[in-house]
């Protein structure tokens, strides 16, 4: 499965890889502006009846830490999900394979734990997709938001992004989850990450930002 994040506002299609096997091209293709109705696809898994509002993550990379604050009132299935697959541990060795400067960071595909993969990147899942669970809340700069694939809003799995600036044009088309609370300095560092073209996407970090562990604490264990 390819996840992407489509940007208008960048006038390209933000794919999670830049594979030529995707059905959605690159560059050139705006945000889906129509409305489309959601579906829950077959095999998704359930959210549990109660989701720990008390509980944060912290996303242990290459160039520092950041924790982030879920919000499980308007991404319950979502929040879940992402809970459930960082204490699995299957973002450990995960990279960010895509930095689009100003706009967003892009990781959790778990090929990327592959450095011989490269080619692959994108196309990690967990073998499963959830609902979209889109809200009020706004695209803005720290906030964590599922990527997908093209336009199917119902196809985001593992792969997540962390916004760089505003990006509200993509409110109510991505499912927002949560939003950083400690380690903007390290989201800056790694927005600001050397990039190359990948595709005819410049996109694509000349050194690996490894995410190393993912760890969800009680917040009260943040100092």
């Amino acid at each position: 499965m390819k996840a992407t994040l489509l940007c208008s506002l960048l006038g390209l299609v933000l794919l999670a890889g830049c594979d030529q096997k995707s059905d959605v091209p690159v560059g050139g293709t705006e945000v889906e502006t129509k409305s489309e109705t959601q579906s829950t696809p077959p095999g998704t898994p359930s959210a549990p009846q109660t989701n720990n509002t008390n509980e944060v993550a912290i996303i242990k990379t290459s160039e520092g830490d950041m924790v982030i604050e879920f919000w499980p009132d308007v991404a319950p299935q979502t929040v879940a999900s992402f809970k459930k697959l960082a204490r699995n541990d299957s973002y450990d060795g995960t990279i960010f394979h895509r930095v689009v400067k100003g706009f967003m960071i892009q990781g959790g595909d778990l090929v990327s734990k592959d450095p011989a993969k490269e080619a692959e990147y994108g196309k990690g899942d967990p073998g499963f997709t959830l609902p979209a669970e889109f809200s009020t809340r706004q695209h803005v700069r720290g906030v964590v938001s599922m990527a997908r694939m093209g336009h199917d809003i119902n196809s985001a799995s593992s792969q997540f992004f962390i916004v760089l600036g505003d990006a509200t044009f993509l409110d109510g088309q991505y499912t927002a989850f949560g939003k950083l609370i400690k380690g903007d300095d390290v989201l800056e560092k790694i927005g600001n990450t050397p990039v190359k073209f990948y595709g005819d996407e410049r996109s694509r970090p000349t050194t690996r930002i490894e995410i190393q562990d993912v760890e969800i604490v009680p917040r009260d264990q943040i100092q």
